[in-house]
């Protein structure tokens, strides 16, 4: 397979086996509800660390990860910041910020993005999916990268998100009026559909005592010297009369399906009975799920919303915004909602490493709210924003917020067809019985009851009738409920440091850690219950064993014999495996052992030593 090359590749191709292990610190006091690792999370630090700081509790545990990485256009501002130990990347770091001008911009990019996305990889499930957003500065050698990183056979499709509604007048060139939404997939993934729609369902325009149903041909494309056995005559049962179809366009069913079809009266003869070629009943009710739709790959406005109602979302729930906030291009929550529904079970963990304005979680929760789920979200943010912008739009959303705007109710929305267009009377007839029946009627008269709205708005972009009713409010908008735990970047676990004793991590942020290598597993979260009835230093368990760790991040105790592993221990170990007749054997970390390898052996143990030995005084 074709690979990508650019400048610095080589230092950045296993580079996250560099990243320091740095556990996340809880911060309470910016916290909703009881703060804990295992539910909603909203990290603030570089997203690099913040991602192998996941590993241990998430590794191949995320459902989906939704990402909004820097289009690279050359005037964001960005800074390549990887501390990679070479010439190259330390000279980088030199010319931040990204912009125009640098000819490696693009070589930066992907420097950038490499080791993140192979930490993303590390996390996602067997099902999990990867959607990132992109324009055309960097769509092209993003879909080269993930062929590389995920394989060509993951890639499930590029969706076209029509970002704007309206082309910008002062637009030099062609002006751009989308995104796109790369996705990737392992192999287990599965596509959900779709809600059905009114539009979907406006073709079901005919009904009879079946129900509602639509209209498909009933003819094929062969000729009668391709099938002869489809080119039969049906007899009308309105007339009695013999209908042949077209020797160049035959019937598309054999003649005992079309007699099934005749008896069950699922053949269309016209209004009047005597149409010369019959069409298919297709009724509604008799859709496979309902009737619900495939997804495709283009996404108008009027499917995921556009980045003008994004601002307008984000304005809402803050009144106003100040400084650098006030530059920030969210993504509309709308956008992300339909990734949910087409990549996401109810109960999925969805992670967004480049949270911004923490329009993934405020999806998440709105779906929750919607229909009973529980996804939870993992958001990442290295900006300074993390807190006052990020998670306190989470706060928020959760909290409910009191705002000033103006509110808008959409009342009708109908894409305008040719055939539609013939109907203006109709549709000038809808707008009008809306209009009145919000009290808007004749001019002068008075409203027979107290009106919903200040205004109607009506108005047709792209081809889509709008009518809006639009209100002055002022007023706290509900919460949707939930809560979410904000954390910090500990100090990285670094070998140096733990040999001096300098600094000693938490037992919880250790065990995760060496869990996860030891094991190539997750440390699975235990309700604090069941956490009360374990024997001391437990972990957890693999499929083969149970893993121990004798630890307290007390230097005295790691210089104590309080910490070895003693035969008492190993006896104590062995005899509560025993108790849960698993068969499984057990590796126990800690500072030091007093027993032989066979004392080891005879309890089914396995020893790994903790660097504290190596300071434990003489």
């Amino acid at each position: 397979m074709p690979e990508i090359v650019f400048k610095g590749k080589e230092y950045v191709y296993n580079h996250h086996l560099t990243v320091p292990y740095r556990p996340l610190v809880p911060q309470p006091d910016k916290s909703i509800g009881a703060g804990h690792l295992d539910g909603n999370l909203i990290i603030h630090g570089d997203n690099l660390h913040a991602l192998k700081s996941l590993l241990p509790r998430y590794a191949g545990a995320v459902d989906l990860i939704f990402i909004d990485p820097p289009y690279n256009t050359g005037n964001e501002g960005w800074c390549y910041s990887d501390a990679v130990n070479s010439p190259i990347m330390k000279e980088w770091l030199s010319t931040n910020p990204v912009d125009g001008e640098d000819m490696l911009r693009h070589d930066k990019w992907l420097c950038m993005m490499w080791p993140r996305l192979v930490l993303l990889r590390e996390l996602l499930s067997e099902q999990g999916s990867i959607w990132i957003t992109l324009d055309d500065n960097e769509v092209h050698r993003a879909r080269m990268v993930l062929d590389e990183l995920f394989g060509e056979d993951a890639f499930v499709g590029c969706c076209v998100w029509q970002k704007k509604y309206t082309v910008s007048a002062d637009h030099t060139g062609i002006a751009p009026m989308h995104d796109y939404v790369l996705v990737y997939a392992n192999d287990s993934f599965t596509r959900r559909k779709l809600e059905r729609t009114e539009d979907a369902d406006r073709q079901y325009r005919h009904s009879d005592e079946g129900g509602r149903f639509r209209l498909s041909d009933y003819t094929c494309n062969k000729t009668a010297e391709e099938r002869p056995n489809l080119y039969y005559p049906l007899r009308n049962p309105y007339t009695g009369e013999e209908v042949w179809p077209s020797k160049t366009r035959v019937w598309a069913n054999s003649k005992d399906v079309s007699d099934a079809h005749l008896a069950a009266n699922l053949l269309w003869w016209g209004q009047d009975g005597k149409a010369r070629i019959p069409y298919f009943k297709r009724y509604r009710h008799a859709l496979k799920d309902g009737g619900r739709l495939v997804p495709g790959t283009w996404w108008d406005f009027a499917f995921a919303d556009h980045t003008d109602l994004a601002r307008k979302e984000l304005l809402q729930v803050f009144g106003e915004l100040v400084g650098d906030d006030a530059t920030i291009t969210p993504k509309p929550t709308r956008l992300i909602e339909r990734v949910l529904e087409i990549g996401a079970d109810k109960d999925a963990v969805i992670l967004d490493s480049f949270a911004g304005s923490g329009t993934t979680a405020h999806a998440v929760l709105k779906a929750n709210a919607r229909d009973g789920g529980t996804r939870r979200f993992i958001l990442v943010e290295g900006e300074d924003y993390a807190d006052r912008l990020t998670a306190e739009r989470v706060r928020r959303a959760i909290n409910g917020y009191a705002w000033v705007g103006t509110q808008r109710e959409e009342l009708l929305k109908e894409k305008i067809t040719w055939t539609q267009f013939k109907k203006a009377d109709q549709w000038l007839q809808k707008v009008a019985a809306i209009q009145a029946a919000e009290g808007f009627g004749t001019e002068g008269a008075e409203p027979q009851q107290p009106r919903r709205f200040d205004k109607i708005n009506v108005r047709l972009d792209d081809g889509v009738l709008l009518v809006e009713g639009e209100r002055r409010v002022s007023e706290r908008a509900p919460g949707l409920g939930g809560s979410f735990t904000f954390c910090t970047l500990g100090e990285p676990v670094s070998l140096e440091q733990l040999l001096s004793g300098e600094r000693l991590p938490g037992f919880d942020a250790l065990g995760a850690w060496l869990f996860y290598t030891a094991t190539g597993a997750t440390l699975p979260p235990r309700a604090a219950e069941s956490q009360q009835a374990l024997p001391p230093w437990y972990l957890g368990e693999t499929a083969s064993r149970h893993v121990w760790l004798v630890y307290r991040p007390e230097l005295a105790f790691l210089k104590s014999p309080e910490a070895a592993l003693t035969l008492g221990l190993a006896q104590q170990i062995a005899e509560w495996g025993r108790a849960r007749g698993d068969g499984k054997g057990h590796l126990v970390f800690a500072p030091a052992k007093y027993l032989s390898n066979r004392q080891l052996l005879e309890h089914g143990l396995e020893f790994a030593a903790l660097p504290f030995a190596l300071y434990r005084e003489a």
